[in-house]
């Protein structure tokens, strides 16, 4: 019979995303992921094949859970716009500093790269727009947004200042990350906002 798993694949995958957090995706190692879960590294071979095969798992569960953050930030928040602030914030938690966004960005020469991660960070990205889009139209249905709003346009605009933030925040380190995407995504939303020409 089995042995029943002490660990799950998403314990794993999270040890594996706060390691590329320190090392990048081109520094990681297996020993240094089983390190941080607490296993053998013949474990995860056993359970992803490679270090590929477990970047490629960490990547489709991103995928998977992209809309997490925004269902989470529903629940939270009864402002739609209140929501997607903590939506983003929620989404960049795991980039306190300089140095760990640099590892998650490191994941970024992969996406664009090779087609398995692309197929995956696609998928979350669209992803992504759809949630950042569902929380718009949820805005202008509440008043917060004018009526005249394009919700479509005006979602690309906001999943382009949320991924402009994370880059010149990195470069500049200029206050804090949270201070800095609201700051700008406030600046992005504010000549849609109910009563904003008045």
């Amino acid at each position: 019979m089995a042995r029943p798993r002490t660990t799950s694949d998403e314990a794993i995958l999270g040890a594996a995303a706060r390691a590329i957090g320190r090392h990048g995706p081109q520094g990681l190692t297996l020993a240094a992921v089983a390190q941080e879960a607490g296993l053998a590294p013949a474990t995860l071979v056993q359970r992803f094949g490679s270090k590929r095969g477990l970047l490629l798992a960490l990547a489709a569960h991103a995928e998977q859970t992209a809309h997490v953050p925004f269902a989470r930030a529903r629940q939270e928040h009864p402002s739609p716009l209140a929501a997607l602030h903590a939506a983003l914030a929620g989404l960049s938690a795991g980039a306190s500093t300089p140095e760990q966004l640099a590892g998650s960005l490191g994941f970024l020469q992969l996406d664009v790269t090779d087609p398995e991660f692309r197929a995956h960070a696609a998928g979350h990205a669209l992803r992504t727009r759809e949630e950042i889009a569902a929380l718009l139209a949820d805005a202008v249905a509440a008043g917060e947004l004018t009526p005249a709003t394009g919700v479509a346009a005006l979602a690309r605009a906001v999943q382009t200042t949320y991924n402009g933030v994370l880059i010149l925040w990195a470069l500049t380190g200029e206050d804090t990350l949270a201070a800095t995407l609201r700051h700008d995504l406030d600046q992005t939303l504010r000549p849609y906002r109910a009563g904003a020409g008045k």
